[in-house]
């Protein structure tokens, strides 16, 4: 059974909506509060709604879903091109209708409340970490301008600090001292947020199989681990690995024509937070190969004499990437090579 087809352009207080039938006969094309959302698509029968991926469409979808539609949530990219006209709400609800009919659009996998915490989890870790490494080079610079020069390194220099401050012959002035005492009690308040916070993680993955299934993968701790599921769930959204791999941008952009095939550098589209995550674990992999002769460390040594240190390390996140989907979508164990 045919059902009609509905784009709705979400925002704060004013939603657009543009909806037509199987035919293409124009159903509904107007703007309406967020408090007659629901009880508009309640009064109508269950049909597709198509939304373009932001802060809310997670909820929205869950919400319209309870009211017997089918909802898709799919990124900016994929409207764009079927918008006619000029840029408003309204003819951006027409290209999102006609958008979520493409058998070439891409949807995102509806995310369920607790994942979302989850992910609030993470971008709040994020926070305090660039807030920690902007406050450790601002309380470095404050030291060198009294030619107090650091070591390098975030442990060195945090040792660093509570003995410049006690050290009376310095020269720091009073003033000086007490910004620097004040800026370290609120770095040690961060670092105690953070560890609260990686806390949080490990208990996420006492709680959680498939997290503790994808951390047996080199490179993939608590942090990377749920991430990946709070971001991917089992990964039943992609076809295959590789699939979950140009997702987070780690695969080779490629202008080819002619039949001649031109590879390039990763693309670094998708999700640059689970991609940074991967790179990280595969940097501490590679750099902690020394002698070590399992198949996985002679791969890596030979991935790096042939094409570098740097594009070993993303060869390598890229390999974890396919490992992870592979572990999630089939429900298998992890068998190290």
């Amino acid at each position: 059974m045919s059902q009609s087809i509905y784009g709705i352009d979400l925002a704060k207080h004013s939603f657009s909506i543009h909806g037509e039938d199987e035919q293409g006969k124009v159903l509904i094309h107007k703007t309406i509060t967020r408090s007659k959302v629901l009880v508009t698509f309640a009064n109508i029968p269950p049909s597709i709604i198509g939304m373009e991926a932001c802060g809310a469409s997670h909820y929205w979808a869950r919400e319209l879903a309870k009211l017997g539609h089918t909802t898709k949530i799919m990124a900016s990219k994929y409207v764009a091109p079927f918008r006619t006209g000029a840029k408003n709400d309204l003819n951006d609800a027409i290209a999102i209708c006609v958008a979520v009919t493409r058998p070439s659009t891409r949807f995102v996998k509806i995310k369920s409340p607790e994942q979302q915490a989850i992910l609030l989890l993470h971008r709040a870790r994020d926070n305090w970490v660039q807030e920690r490494t902007a406050l450790l080079n601002q309380m470095r610079a404050m030291l060198a301008e009294f030619g107090i020069i650091a070591p390098k390194g975030r442990h060195a220099l945090q040792t660093a600090i509570p003995e410049a401050l006690e050290d009376g012959d310095n020269q720091l002035p009073d003033l000086a001292r007490a910004i620097l005492s004040d800026s370290y009690d609120h770095l040690l308040n961060i670092n105690q947020r953070i560890a609260d916070q990686e806390r949080c993680f490990d208990m996420l993955v006492s709680r959680s199989h498939n997290a503790q299934k994808i951390m047996k993968v080199a490179g993939i701790g608590p942090i990377t681990a749920t991430a990946v599921i709070a971001s991917i769930g089992k990964g039943e959204q992609f076809d295959k690995g590789r699939d979950f791999a140009a997702w987070l941008g780690l695969v080779p952009s490629q202008y080819s024509t002619g039949g001649k095939p031109r590879l390039g550098r990763i693309t670094k589209k998708g999700d640059k937070y689970l991609r940074t995550l991967l790179v990280h674990g595969a940097r501490a992999v590679i750099s902690a190969v020394g002698n070590k002769t399992d198949r996985l460390s002679l791969w890596c040594k030979g991935l790096v004499e042939r094409r570098g240190f740097k594009r070993a390390i993303v060869a390598l996140a890229a390999k974890n990437a396919r490992i992870i989907w592979s572990l999630l979508s089939n429900d298998t164990e992890y068998q190290p090579i």
